[in-house]
């Protein structure tokens, strides 16, 4: 029997992953909303999605057996809330703000598993004494509790810097903070909680040592299964902004243990159950500790590519299957590639764009090297300020998506690819 899944944030380049699934004969596609409407406004319409959501979904005439999405905020938030209106099993969404909380995270974090947790604290950037209010030394990371791709995450140094970012905060974090009052309005909240609103941002002794990575999972009546490793490989002033994310991860394997331990504490701890998520860490070599960054309730879409090289599958797969009720059958190893990399082209200041790649460009790299994906996010004739919700560091101009049969393959192919695209961008009075 056919399966409906409702995607929120349906999108080409994704809606054709999902019809390559192997399982895809079994399941028909519906969107729920669109990827322009609910992520490329200028704000975000979760009223407007609740409503659209609630009437599809009540005057579907078959069976709605799933509602899935692989966006961030704000999708991922409220999927737990939509899901409600069929009936549906999943997360609650209780459970799903307690991860997506940053400064609440780390409370409930840091009951399980300590030794992990900087120090951290929340402030009001807009109290006229924040600065005096932060009882955290200098360096830390300073970030709303509510925001996506380290948006508005700044790394403060001093009070000069502490200063110039709250500035920007004040005036940018209405974007993110606005709609997710609105979902956490939805939620039966302590008042201790309910008063750390999304106009609040959390600041965090500095973790970023040594080497990051993201444990792909998912729970399934309360068992936490993790199912793959990816290495997040940063670059930029402060090694804040990615690289690449590679899998599979060549992370030893007794510190991949330790993650999945320590994440089966937190994911149990919080009872999110029902669900896929992803989770951060840091490993410091030197040291030999890890830190736990943050989770998301939802699977990552940058590693769908991925997972489809390596192991022969996207991870949709995952996400569909527990959305179904189903314990998921995941492959193993049985792609194209022995490895494989989401490359993220960076500009680190800011410019005009004059001319990007070609249809033809794109062709010859996808020629020469098979099974590659390239993205172009920008336009020509645009400002790279104009790019929605980036770093505070960079701007990401294009993806590349790409497999290869060792590391030094993948790394001498993109480099490869890279000189076949041509960007032409002023910065600083010179086109490059």
């Amino acid at each position: 029997m056919i399966k409906n899944i409702f995607v929120a944030g349906m999108d080409d380049f994704h809606l054709a992953q999902l019809l390559s699934l192997k399982k895809a004969a079994a399941y028909r596609f519906h969107s729920l909303i669109s990827y322009e409407k609910i992520k490329c406004g200028e704000t975000f319409p979760v009223r407007d999605f609740i409503q659209q959501a609630k009437k599809i979904v009540e005057e579907f005439s078959g069976s709605v057996d799933a509602i899935v999405g692989f966006w961030d905020f704000p999708v991922s938030t409220l999927l737990p809330y939509v899901r409600t209106f069929a009936c549906l099993d999943g997360p609650d969404l209780i459970s799903v703000l307690k991860c997506e909380h940053k400064y609440w995270s780390r409370l409930l974090q840091a009951e399980v598993v300590p030794e992990l947790i900087p120090q951290f604290s929340q402030i009001d950037p807009f109290s006229r004494h924040a600065l005096k209010e932060c009882p955290l030394k200098y360096p830390f990371w300073l970030k709303p509790v509510k925001s996506v791709l380290s948006h508005l995450g700044f790394h403060v140094r001093n009070d000069k810097e502490f200063a110039a970012c709250l500035h920007i905060i004040r005036q940018k974090i209405h974007r993110y903070a606005e709609p997710f009052n609105f979902i956490l309005d939805l939620a039966d909240l302590t008042d201790d909680i309910r008063k750390i609103d999304g106009h609040h941002c959390i600041v965090e002794e500095i973790i970023s040592h040594g080497r990051q990575c993201t444990l792909e999972g998912y729970v399934h009546n309360g068992t936490v299964q993790v199912y793959g490793v990816i290495d997040s490989i940063r670059e930029g002033i402060h090694e804040s902004c990615f690289s690449r994310y590679q899998y599979p991860s060549t992370l030893p394997s007794d510190v991949q243990r330790r993650m999945i331990d320590a994440t089966i504490k937190v994911v149990e701890h919080v009872r999110y159950d029902n669900a896929p998520f992803n989770i951060e860490f840091y490993w410091d070599e030197n040291t030999d500790s890890i830190h736990l960054l943050e989770i998301n309730t939802r699977i990552s879409k940058s590693h769908c590519p991925l997972f489809k090289m390596v192991d022969g599958e996207y991870h949709h797969d995952v996400m569909i299957d527990v959305a179904l009720g189903n314990t998921p059958d995941f492959p193993y190893r049985k792609g194209e590639f022995v490895t494989a990399a989401k490359f993220m082209l960076r500009k680190f200041s800011h410019g005009k764009v004059y001319g990007i790649p070609g249809p033809k460009d794109i062709e010859e790299v996808q020629l020469l090297f098979p099974g590659t994906e390239v993205i172009i996010n920008v336009n020509s004739g645009m400002h790279l300020s104009e790019l929605k919700d980036q770093d505070s560091y960079s701007f990401e101009i294009c993806d590349l998506y790409m497999g290869a049969g060792s590391h030094e393959e993948l790394i001498d192919n993109y480099h490869t690819a890279l000189s076949m695209l041509p960007f032409h961008i002023e910065q600083n009075g010179i086109i490059s």
